[in-house]
């Protein structure tokens, strides 16, 4: 059966939701994308394996393969979408819309739309021999937990002897990114009547030292750490999501502060967690609301491979576009952990990411598929 258009496939991808989320009541399934994809892929006479995520229903990683034998090229992605304000949108999330030479829907650039791209550069070698295989790898949960990619990892696949990841990058080869961590701070206080604050402990005013301590922190990560590798060259902490009391007239007796914290390659995220927890402990007890700081996952480290490695100037060359960095974060760590240069390059813009009316520039998708195509030639030909 001949492989669906590029527009065919995009479609079917995007109407499947697949939103992941640290929230479970908006936390969907990726079966439906990993589904179609495993059908087109066994059309093209790729060999399927479906890795369901333990303990976890409804969520699994694809492994396709064409071809047998050691090295080869992997080409990868994850299924999920981040959350989204429908009321912001001037069409259907679901349903990708196609105009002004842009393809719009709800993961159209980050990163379904890298799909298409994928398969339509492997069924230009459908049914030719090749000397190394082509595996295509699509996760579950990089938007949320990472916890697709840490599965590759600790099941030890896929093996070939290079990755490139199809985030969106405009065509630009990114041979770094930042690590981040995902922090809840919790703040136990005492509630009681507002008229009189000696009846409690307010938890919401311990938070304000402890954010001010956080900024404090901040500025002394951004002293001490500086790459010229990165637009924005120093580590970056977001004081992002708040959520505390339950009244105006009662004093607030919990607070949870939840942060965004990314660092530059080299540092080590469990000195910088244990040395935030610390500062954050004694400030909050000193103001009576004694605080719980813990990551919400499992740190992402920073990602770093060799500007002069073979994929990134083979990338480089084709794509015309110098290596870079970006301050986003993917799974080029758990890839490069398995013995794969890595190098993340894709079609699209991260501008456009988790955005209302996110869309893919149709000017974007055929260089994408000839990059792809003479990387696939080089490695597996």
């Amino acid at each position: 059966m001949p492989l669906p258009t590029f527009q065919e496939m995009l479609g079917t991808l995007i109407a499947e939701p697949s939103v992941s989320c640290t929230c479970a009541d908006v936390d969907q399934s990726n079966l439906r994308v990993v589904e179609h994809l495993a059908g087109w892929l066994e059309d093209l006479g790729a060999s399927i394996e479906l890795m369901p995520l333990p303990g976890v229903a409804g969520k699994a990683n694809m492994i396709a393969t064409l071809g047998a034998g050691e090295g080869g090229l992997v080409l990868a992605g994850h299924t999920d979408t981040v959350p989204f304000d429908e009321a912001a949108w001037s069409q259907d999330p679901f349903a990708m819309t196609e105009r002004d030479d842009r393809f719009y829907g709800l993961g159209a650039c980050d990163m379904k739309g890298f799909f298409p791209v994928a398969l339509s550069a492997a069924a230009a070698f459908a049914g030719r021999k090749l000397r190394a295989p082509l595996v295509l790898v699509a996760t579950c949960d990089e938007e949320s937990s990472m916890a697709g990619g840490r599965f590759l990892m600790e099941s030890g696949k896929p093996r070939a002897e290079a990755a490139i990841i199809g985030e969106p990058t405009g065509l630009k080869p990114i041979h770094a990114h930042k690590g981040f961590m995902l922090i809840s701070i919790q703040l136990e206080g005492a509630a009681g009547h507002s008229s009189n604050p000696a009846l409690g402990r307010n938890a919401l005013d311990a938070m304000h030292s402890v954010m001010t301590e956080l900024i404090r922190f901040r500025e002394e990560l951004g002293r001490q750490h500086r790459s010229p590798l990165f637009e924005i060259e120093v580590p970056t902490l977001n004081l992002g999501c708040l959520r505390a009391g339950d009244n105006p007239n009662r004093i607030c007796g919990q607070a949870e502060l939840q942060i965004d914290l990314r660092l530059l390659p080299g540092m080590d995220s469990d000195a910088v967690l244990e040395s935030l927890r610390a500062r954050v402990e004694a400030v909050a007890a000193a103001a009576g609301a004694p605080a719980t700081v813990a990551s919400l996952h499992p740190p992402v480290p920073a990602f770093e491979t060799a500007q002069e490695g073979p994929l990134v100037q083979l990338l480089s060359g084709l794509s015309g576009n110098a290596p870079g960095s970006v301050s986003f974060g993917t799974e080029a760590h758990f890839y490069q952990c398995l013995g794969l240069e890595t190098v993340v390059f894709g079609p699209g813009s991260i501008d456009q990411a988790h955005q209302p009316n996110e869309f893919l520039a149709h000017e974007q998708v055929a260089p994408a598929q000839n990059a792809l195509e003479q990387a696939i030639a080089h490695y597996c030909l």
